[in-house]
C-alpha cells in the first residue's frame, strides 16, 4: 500500500496539501539489484527462458551431443551439460530479451548435480561455459556468427565455440587465444578437436557428434542397444555356422565308417566263401 507524507509549514502556518502520487506509469523503472534478483529465484533457480528448437534437425542435433557425453561421462560429476538453457550473466539481462542461451554447452569444474532450470553465473561461483555449440538456421545464423559470438568471446571468455548447420553439416570451430577466437583446424577426418573435452566433433551420417581421440564414435544408449544385438546376432551366426560344419565334419565321418563297415562285411563274406570252398576240396584262388 502506498504510503502519503504530510509536511509542516513553518510555525504559524497551514499545514501544506499532500504531495501528488506520481502515476504507475511515471515510476522509473530501473534494473532489480542483485538482492532484489535473488527474491525472484525458485529453490533451483531462474526459470529457462528459451523458445523451442526451430526444427527437428535442431533437436537431434543438441539432444545427440546431450546423450552421448552423459553416457560416456557416466561416472563423472565434476560437469555440467545443458540444451536450450538461458544463461543468466548479468542481472540487467533479466529485462532484456535481446540474448537468447546457447543450444549446448558444458561447464567443468562444477557439479552435475543439482538439475538446474537455468545456468545463473552469480550462482555458480561466476563460472561460464568452458564449450558452446550452436546450431544455425536462416533466422539464427548471423546472430550466432555476430552477437553471440562476441559476447562468447567478451563477456564470457568461454574457451571453445562451434557452430554447426543441420541443413548443409558445415562444421566450424574457434578456440579463445589471446583473448580472440581463432578458427580450430580440423584433422584429416574433417573432425575439430575440443582441447577442454579431450573429445573430437565431427559429422556422422550428416549429424554431429562427438568422438574418442582415437576416432571411435561417442555412442548414445540406444546405438549400444543396437550394437549389441548386431554383435549377439554375428556371434549366433558364427556358431550356427561352427555348427553346420561340425554336423558336416560328423556326417563325414559316419560315410567313412559306413565304408569301413561295408568293407569289413565284405571281408568277413570273402573270407567265409573261401572257408567253404576249401571245405569242399576247392582251391578259393582257382575260382574267378
Amino acid at each position: 500500500m502506498a504510503v502519503t507524507y504530510q509536511m509542516k509549514a513553518p510555525t504559524g502556518g497551514a499545514p501544506m496539501p499532500p504531495l501528488p502520487r506520481r502515476a504507475p506509469e511515471q515510476e522509473e523503472r530501473r534494473p532489480p539489484p542483485i538482492a532484489g534478483v535473488r527474491a525472484l529465484l525458485a529453490p533451483d533457480g531462474i526459470d529457462s527462458d528459451e523458445p523451442q528448437m526451430e526444427t527437428f534437425a535442431h533437436m537431434e542435433t543438441v539432444t545427440l551431443l546431450l546423450m552421448s557425453l552423459y553416457w560416456l561421462w557416466r561416472d563423472r560429476h565434476d560437469f555440467f551439460a545443458a540444451s536450450n538453457l538461458t544463461i543468466y550473466y548479468s542481472p540487467a539481462q533479466l529485462k532484456s530479451a535481446d540474448f537468447r542461451g546457447p543450444d549446448f554447452f558444458v561447464v567443468l569444474g562444477t557439479h552435475r548435480e543439482p538439475k538446474r532450470r537455468s545456468w545463473v553465473v552469480w550462482d555458480e561461483g561466476g563460472k561460464y561455459p568452458n564449450v558452446i555449440v550452436e546450431a544455425l538456421s536462416s533466422s539464427t545464423a548471423d546472430v550466432d556468427r555476430g552477437l553471440k559470438k562476441q559476447i562468447y568471446q567478451d563477456v564470457f571468455h568461454t574457451p571453445e565455440y562451434f557452430l554447426f548447420d543441420p541443413e548443409t553439416q558445415e562444421l566450424a570451430g574457434y578456440r579463445l587465444a589471446g583473448g580472440k577466437y581463432q578458427p580450430i583446424a580440423p584433422d584429416p577426418a574433417g573432425r575439430l578437436p575440443s582441447t577442454e573435452l579431450e573429445l573430437l566433433l565431427g559429422v556422422h551420417e550428416g549429424l554431429l557428434r562427438l568422438f574418442l581421440p582415437s576416432g571411435e564414435l561417442v555412442p548414445i544408449p540406444n546405438e549400444l542397444g543396437l550394437k549389441a544385438e548386431a554383435e549377439a546376432g554375428r556371434a549366433e551366426s558364427a556358431e550356427q555356422r561352427a555348427e553346420s560344419a561340425e554336423q558336416r565334419a560328423e556326417s563325414a565321418e559316419q560315410r567313412a565308417e559306413s565304408a569301413e563297415q561295408r568293407a569289413e562285411a565284405e571281408a568277413r563274406h570273402a573270407r567265409l566263401y573261401a572257408e567253404k570252398l576249401r571245405a569242399l576240396g576247392i582251391d578259393p584262388d582257382s575260382v574267378t
